[in-house]
């Protein structure tokens, strides 16, 4: 990792959602002489147990906060002498987007304005970092051939991918009108242990264990690629230490199922690991009505961080699956 980065203090934002916390928990355990500051909201969608492990770190410190603070933001900034910031924090859930859009133009657009401007305002113009996590839900929707990248347009087509977009622009209008060191990265859907029980996956194996219907949406024929949750966290790492200023990175795990698939692999997964005297698992899937503007195809060329930086994504999509229902067999189980 670049040295001025490393020994400096670390603004996360988000850090204890699914993406942020994971995140955390590996810089913390790669880096472990590195100062983090995680300012994270404490909605519905973060939980303070997936941070809980980091209670006792000297290196880490936990901000309950809004990131459209100014006030805030700000103190943090100065209390912690901030260098380098690595924003997660998001409203994310496409469902709830349709549904109460303003929360969504509030933070992810509002925050991330409040976040550059307090970093500008605090860096003067010296090269620290600030490194803003997005998604590739803001390039709208592919037909069956082709992939997202770097050079695609943005088709936004929620209100979430649409605020998630406005926030990229923004990143990318402080780098090229102030000059600040700025890097985008675009993920396509992360999987793994912490994501909250609302999303694809963990819905699957809820429904499943507890006998209710599992609902996949239309005819389950949306596709996504997959990336497992640690693989993201390496390739922000890299991004973070490594990524060329002002440049967007994009980051798949080459894993594209539909969703009817996934729901039949987790069912197929369960059947071994908690066999029911029902049946199978798969006799709850349960064809549901479409969600609005269902995006059919999303899918990332991640050739440009592969060549430049070095990263790929390791884990393979049928042991990072398992690991997955594993985690969260332990987590309802235990309820």
């Amino acid at each position: 990792m670049t040295s001025h980065l490393l020994n400096n203090t670390i603004l996360i934002t988000g850090g204890a959602g699914f993406i942020g916390s994971n995140f955390i928990c590996y810089f913390l355990g790669k880096y472990p002489k590195t100062n983090v500051v995680n300012l994270d909201k404490l909605t519905y969608a973060g939980d303070i147990k997936n941070i809980a492990e980091l209670a006792k770190n000297r290196n880490y410190t936990f901000v309950e906060g809004d990131i459209c603070d100014i006030e805030l933001v700000s103190n943090l900034f100065h209390e912690h002498s901030i260098r380098g910031v690595i924003h997660f924090a998001a409203e994310s859930h496409v469902d709830n987007s349709i549904s109460s859009p303003k929360q969504f133009v509030k933070t992810n657009i509002e925050g991330t304005f409040t976040l550059l401007e307090v970093a500008r305002k605090f860096w003067n113009g010296k090269n620290y970092r600030f490194h803003h996590i997005s998604t590739d839900e803001v390039y709208g929707s592919l037909g069956m051939d082709g992939f997202f990248t770097e050079s695609s347009s943005y088709q936004p087509n929620s209100p979430y991918s649409a605020s998630k977009a406005s926030s990229d622009f923004l990143v990318r209008s402080y780098h090229h009108t102030y000059g600040m060191n700025v890097v985008t990265s675009n993920c396509s859907n992360n999987y793994g242990p912490r994501q909250h029980d609302e999303k694809l996956i963990p819905t699957i194996i809820r429904s499943a264990i507890k006998g209710l219907r599992i609902p996949i949406y239309g005819n389950g024929k949306n596709v996504r690629d997959w990336l497992f949750v640690e693989d993201h966290c390496k390739g922000i790492d890299v991004i973070y230490s490594n990524g060329v200023a002002g440049e967007t990175y994009l980051l798949g795990g080459n894993n594209e199922f539909d969703n009817l698939t996934i729901a039949d692999n987790i069912c197929e997964i369960l059947d071994k690991k908690l066999p029911s005297n029902k049946g199978s698992y798969k006799d709850q899937i349960e064809f549901v009505e479409d969600r609005l503007g269902h995006d059919f195809r999303y899918a990332i060329d991640a050739s440009k961080i592969k060549a430049e930086l070095g990263w790929n994504a390791l884990e393979s999509f049928d042991s990072g699956l398992e690991k997955t229902v594993d985690w969260y067999l332990k987590k309802y189980q235990s309820k």
